[in-house]
């Protein structure tokens, strides 16, 4: 079923409803079906490059066929906590500013809630990649400073807290401490080209088919016509026409719509203060796992494997703008530093690991672990981050949550992720290289320096026991790994040689993962996996 959650940045939401005048107060609440589905149109019109000559009045199939499903219901809500409020102006009516008028602007404060629209409607694939589209590029909802952050979610994501508001659908009411509020809905797509066929009909039976042996004169045709001006071609011309359109032709409401009866608590819309919902504080968590997937859905044009260390340093780059907002960052986990600007030690913040979970050789996941734990302004971050760009390339990358918790917790998740996270986190005795291990120091022949003393120095800053190391042979798999070290640039300095290694550990009791070490660690370098029993 398509949902939406809607939230307001500057937590207000302007709109009045349909057949209302703005100084009457009014605020339509919750939004009109009818008017969410003009917001989708006019945010494809404005971001989806839709062709003037592609479909329908400039609208392509997909979403024609989006639109279309999409009125044959009436959406259910899931209201926030929210009041009423307005604010008085005296707008000049002529350039002097001598005249003025007294106009009120009303709005619904909702804070930081987030309202959920839910249709019962099944979509098609192409229908649902489109919803989810346009969701993500849509910028406000009412008025034009009513400005809204929208995400199109599944089935099975939880809606938020609040209070429900549906259509009156019998004739008994849901009982006390409900009201109705009347909103405007559309036709469906049968619905209204019968009633179009039977007005324009009606109104051309005043008139004669011709006029005699002459035919059909000018005169008589220009009237015919004038009578079928009013009724737009289908619904979605319905949807398109402005205000000054449908008045300027006399109808009361937009044709292709119709009223329909709302439940809603009486306390839904509160004059004063609104009743807070307790913020429930997230508890920490170690690790969230990321889907990560293209536009299209193609798998091919998902980064390649190689491009591991840049592609986890864009992630950061952009989970430390989000937890940040423009503010200075108190998120040690994600930064990697205390409050005094000094690093952390033991490897305890965020690792973010570039996965890739179905060995096509394309990153298909993101896991952000951090053995402190992830705390709330962590976690958001991740939440929010919904896209991102493989580095070099303006191709868009889009970003899922799929899961999280303690590590126990994901290698629980469902097929077919089930077997590639187990191979990464599961315990076991002996590891292998699924990303080149890089040294953080020079490599020496003897000495605390050599490779093994590195590596046991490594396992032992992760808290993780002592194993017996061996160098894997360059054959046709483990060469693969050579091409996954890239010199970084600023501001992370280089490493001491840019060069990979492909290594076995051998522990003597089953040890859990992830294995990450040696230079870039926390970026996706040195990754290990469990050999396959």
């Amino acid at each position: 079923m398509p949902t939406l959650l809607l939230r307001f940045p500057g937590g207000r939401y302007h709109a009045t409803p349909y057949g209302h005048h703005v100084n009457e107060g009014l605020v339509e609440w919750p939004p009109s079906p009818w008017r969410l589905l003009r917001a989708l149109l006019a945010c494809g019109h404005a971001t989806q490059k839709w062709s003037p000559k592609e479909g329908k009045g400039g609208v392509p199939s997909a979403a024609s066929k989006l639109i279309e499903a999409l009125a044959t219901t009436l959406p259910r809500y899931r209201l926030p906590a929210a009041s009423l409020a307005h604010s008085r102006h005296y707008m000049p009516l002529d350039g002097s500013g001598q005249k003025k008028t007294l106009v009120f602007d009303t709005w619904a404060h909702v804070g930081e809630g987030t309202l959920a629209v839910r249709w019962d409607c099944p979509l098609d694939e192409d229908s649902e990649r489109l919803f989810h589209s346009l969701a993500e590029n849509l910028g406000y909802l009412g008025r034009s400073e009513s400005w809204v952050l929208a995400k199109a979610i599944s089935d099975d994501h939880m809606l938020p807290l609040g209070v429900d508001s549906f259509p009156h659908d019998g004739d008994r009411p849901p009982g006390p401490g409900w009201e109705q509020v009347s909103l405007l809905a559309p036709e469906s797509r049968d619905a209204y080209e019968a009633w179009r066929k039977q007005s324009i009909q009606q109104g051309l039976s005043a008139l004669p088919e011709s006029d005699g042996k002459r035919g059909v004169s000018k005169k008589l045709q220009k009237k015919r016509q004038e009578v079928q001006l009013p009724f737009p071609q289908d619904l979605l011309d319905c949807l398109q026409k402005d205000t000054s359109w449908w008045k300027g032709h006399h109808w009361s409401q937009p044709p292709g719509s119709r009223r329909v009866l709302y439940w809603r608590p009486d306390d839904a819309l509160a004059v004063g203060p609104p009743a807070r919902v307790a913020a429930v504080r997230p508890r920490p968590v170690a690790a969230m796992l990321l889907a990560l997937t293209t536009r299209s859905g193609s798998l091919s044009a998902l980064p390649s494997v190689t491009r591991t260390l840049p592609q986890a340093e864009l992630i950061h780059r952009a989970l430390i703008g989000r937890a940040g907002e423009g503010e200075p960052i108190d998120c040690p986990e994600l930064v990697g530093r205390d409050g005094s600007g000094q690093p952390l030690k033991g490897h305890q913040h965020a690792h973010v690991l570039p996965l890739d979970l179905d060995v096509d050789g394309h990153l298909d996941h993101v896991l952000v672990y951090a053995p402190m734990g992830l705390g709330p302004r962590a976690q958001q971050a991740i939440r929010m981050l919904h896209r991102t760009w493989a580095k070099g390339s303006p191709r868009e990358l889009r970003l899922a949550l799929v899961g999280e918790g303690g590590l126990d917790d994901l290698m629980h998740l469902p097929p077919p992720l089930h077997e590639g996270v187990r191979m990464l986190l599961a315990p076991s005795r002996i590891w292998r290289s699924k990303t080149p291990l890089v040294l953080p120091r020079h490599c020496k022949r003897r000495g605390a320096n050599r490779l093994e003393g590195q590596l046991l120095a490594e396992l032992e800053s992760h808290g993780l026991p002592p194993a017996s190391v061996e160098v894997m042979p360059w054959n046709d798999e483990t060469s693969k790994l050579r091409f996954f070290a890239r010199v970084r640039r600023h501001p992370a300095p280089p490493p001491p040689v840019d060069a990979g290694f492909a290594v076995q550990l051998q522990f003597d009791e089953p040890t859990a993962g992830p294995i990450v070490l040696g230079y870039g660690s926390h970026f996706g370098l040195g990754l290990f996996a469990a050999a396959p029993k």
